[in-house]
């Protein structure tokens, strides 16, 4: 009997997502945004409060300790002597042990505190206003995170609303030109109903801004997943990747055979995906979108 399709748990999920990062250019598409916006961002964030020589810092989003740290050595470099005060807010138990272990061996983070929240977005919202205390960021930074938020366009005005003066949210989502826009939109039915995200991109988000009238500008950077290994049978390393992009258990060995090549012929679309010296490279492209506060 073939067992049925489920989704991915949390721990599975961390395999999987760890397999599209081993496989993508996501890492290397945010250094580059890194090194040619960051330093511009970050070097006008709140003037006013320069006289107590300190930043504060909401980072939310899939586990990319190494990104947040690179983001911080932009603010010291940007901001010498400035002392960083860092709250992550990440709900896999797991993301939160590896960035903790991370910064351990980080030796120049010595003015950097980090605080850890071990709560989804919403969840750290509802303590938030349980509290009736409303911490004021220079940056907040969300980085592929609003796929799984219940409510996005009040997700997005309550971390808005926790901008100090000045600040800054970043919120990182994938672009309108990479394949996951089109194989949504074009071939929704070929994902089984265990996915359970929001399927939206960067136009969706920029509405959202644009109905709460906030300033905002959006940066396009090219990002690929080799996803060759995908279309060898039997393969372990295609079987995670397929479980990442569907957010389903060993979805190769528990989808009907008619969905799973659906799924695979729709991933050699051109719309979806390129050819380069025989390896098939699905458009990861990203859109790194700037608010204001």
């Amino acid at each position: 009997m073939i067992p049925s399709m489920r989704s991915l748990t949390a721990e599975e999920y961390v395999e999987a997502f760890k397999s599209f990062l081993d496989h993508s250019t996501e890492h290397q598409c945010m250094d580059e945004f890194n090194r040619e916006q960051m330093p511009n961002i970050v070097a006008g964030l709140c003037h006013c409060r320069s006289h107590r020589a300190e930043h504060a810092l909401l980072l939310l989003g899939e586990f990319l300790a190494g990104a947040d740290l690179k983001m911080i050595r932009i603010l010291q470099a940007v901001h010498p002597g400035v002392f960083i005060d860092n709250e992550i807010v990440e709900p896999n138990p797991q993301h939160v042990a590896a960035y903790k272990e991370l910064v351990n061996q980080a030796p120049d983070l010595q003015n950097v505190s980090f605080v850890w929240h071990q709560l989804t977005s919403l969840e750290y919202e509802q303590q938030v206003k349980q509290k009736g205390t409303h911490k004021k960021f220079d940056f907040i930074h969300m980085i592929q995170m609003l796929y799984r938020v219940e409510d996005i366009p009040n997700t997005i005005k309550f971390f808005h609303s926790c901008l100090d003066h000045h600040g800054k949210l970043l919120i990182i989502i994938l672009s309108d030109s990479s394949g996951w826009a089109s194989l949504w939109k074009k071939h929704r039915d070929c994902l089984p109903a265990t996915d359970s995200g929001h399927y939206i991109t960067c136009s969706g988000i920029t509405e959202v801004l644009q109905r709460l009238g906030v300033e905002h500008r959006v940066y396009e950077f090219p990002s690929g997943w080799d996803i060759t290994e995908c279309f060898i049978e039997g393969d372990a390393v295609g079987g995670r990747m397929m479980d990442f992009l569907t957010g389903t258990k060993n979805f190769l060995g528990t989808a009907p055979a008619a969905l799973r090549r659906r799924l695979q012929e729709a991933l050699c679309q051109p719309e979806c995906s390129s050819t380069r010296d025989g390896r098939v490279i699905f458009s990861n492209n990203l859109s790194m979108i700037v608010v204001d506060s």
